[in-house]
């Protein structure tokens, strides 16, 4: 990371002689001095932005957001004024801090002031960005899904890693103690060898008929378009211009996949994280699944997936088991959701018991994991994990190999929705075996400029 250095060049004099002031704070030299702070610029202001990853930073010292960028100019001046009210308050200060604003994000990529950025924006948005970013050399906070496309996701891993660059996606769950907890007594066989593991993962409900609409002057729509096919607009297919509820966007197939990425990535994860298959993939998926016949929304309703594992394990995902994951094997199972917790107010709540951690016994709960067995990643709260790991250059507890390894368990069970049959996928070539129609959907056609097939690197 770029470290300020005014407080070294201020200090310094033509003869070499050092000059310093009589009294100076201590903070001016310590760990959280202006020249240690990580300046932050975010890239997306809305829902998710607003209610969980600018509050996710701006709640350490270590890091100062400086910067926001979002194609709809009343949500970026929005989230100017959220984060100066923020530092406003905490300083007792009026004038604290001042946000500047970038109606193109690769203007804020281009400022060599900012070290790190935070990437919220639509599904489709994320594996250009962040690209780009890693290119610029910032580091990189990535909501999930990690990308739109298996392809896409391969080329981020593998630019990040030639860049260097610590990539944090937001699959937050692993900084959560019962899911930590569960992996940890699932990895270190508290339950027995595990055959069966079920994924409760709701579906979307269909959404009503959608007739185009005057485009708003606060919107490039063009840009927020970016690599996908260019339709007429309408509010429910992009974001509430009023408020910050649940966009439509999310409902789009041409934008993502529906649940599947939206949620799924998040249990997917977690759930490799118990089975040890956080660096490959499943070897047979299929799917069954409603789409909407009518209505603009069109990403997958109800459903089943069904996924097979190289090392014996079965795994399930349908909306018909409770939100979560149950790891069930020989001798017992364990349960794990996120039981009260919500990192936005729609985020889909539980039915029954909110209980975090559950399992078949209580003397499983109990069980203690001792120094000479497996001990998983510990973080205390994913933001700050990525802050401390800016710092260090260490790996986050959600790295971007990782992260694009679960978002292709959620791909693959999309494709799958739409290809009929066994699907036969090979986790090391990321292909699919003698099936031509699924290899095709590994990517999509990108519309000029947008898009990962057109970054200049």
């Amino acid at each position: 990371m770029k470290r300020r250095i005014f407080l070294k060049n201020a200090a310094a004099t033509t003869a070499g002689a050092i000059i310093v002031p009589s009294i100076v704070p201590s903070s001016v030299f310590g760990k959280n001095a202006p020249s240690n702070k990580i300046n932050v610029g975010q890239i997306g202001c809305g829902r998710i932005a607003r209610t969980h990853d600018l509050p996710g930073v701006w709640q350490y010292d270590t890091a100062k957001i400086v910067a926001v960028s979002d194609l709809d100019s009343n949500r970026m001046e929005d989230g100017k004024k959220l984060v100066e009210d923020y530092y406003n308050k905490k300083s007792g200060s009026d004038n604290a801090v001042d946000v500047k604003m970038y109606a193109d994000y690769k203007d804020m990529l281009a400022d060599k002031n900012i070290d790190a950025v935070i990437i919220s924006t639509p599904d489709h948005w994320h594996s250009q960005p962040a690209i780009e970013a890693a290119l610029a050399g910032k580091d990189i906070y990535l909501q999930k899904p990690t990308s739109l496309t298996i392809t896409e996701g391969r080329l981020l891993s593998d630019i990040i890693h030639k860049q260097g660059t610590i990539l944090q996606v937001g699959t937050q769950q692993r900084s959560s103690t019962q899911f930590r907890r569960a992996a940890e007594l699932v990895r270190n066989g508290r339950i027995g060898k595990v055959h069966t593991v079920k994924v409760g993962l709701p579906g979307d409900p269909p959404g009503p008929e959608a007739a185009e609409m005057p485009i708003p002057k606060n919107l490039n729509y063009d840009m927020w378009l970016g690599s996908t096919p260019d339709v007429p607009y309408t509010e429910i297919g992009v974001h509430p211009q009023k408020g910050y509820g649940r966009p439509g966007w999310l409902r789009l197939e041409q934008y993502g996949a529906g649940m599947i990425t939206g949620w799924g990535q998040h249990h997917y994860d977690s759930a490799a994280w118990g089975m040890d298959t956080e660096f490959t993939g499943p070897t047979f998926v299929e799917a069954v699944t409603q789409f909407p016949k009518r209505g603009l929304h069109n990403v997958h309703g109800d459903f089943m997936v069904k996924q097979e594992y190289d090392n014996g394990i079965t795994v399930y995902t349908s909306g018909g088991f409770p939100n979560g994951i149950r790891y069930e094997g020989e001798d017992g199972w364990i349960f794990v959701t996120r039981g009260a917790y919500r990192a936005t107010a729609s985020d889909p709540i539980p039915e029954g018991s909110t209980k975090a951690l559950d399992a078949s016994s209580e003397d499983i709960l109990k069980s203690v994991i001792g120094k000479d067995e497996i001990n998983l990643y510990v973080s205390n709260e994913q933001h700050g994990n990525w802050l401390d790991c800016i710092q260090s250059r260490k790996q986050p507890i959600s790295p971007v190999e990782i992260g694009h390894r679960a978002c292709s368990v959620c791909l693959v069970s999309h494709i799958a929705m739409h290809v009929p049959g066994v699907l036969k996928w090979d986790p090391v070539t990321e292909k699919f075996l003698d099936n031509d129609v699924a290899n095709s959907m590994l990517s999509r056609p990108q519309r000029y400029p947008y898009g990962t097939n057109h970054i200049k690197r």
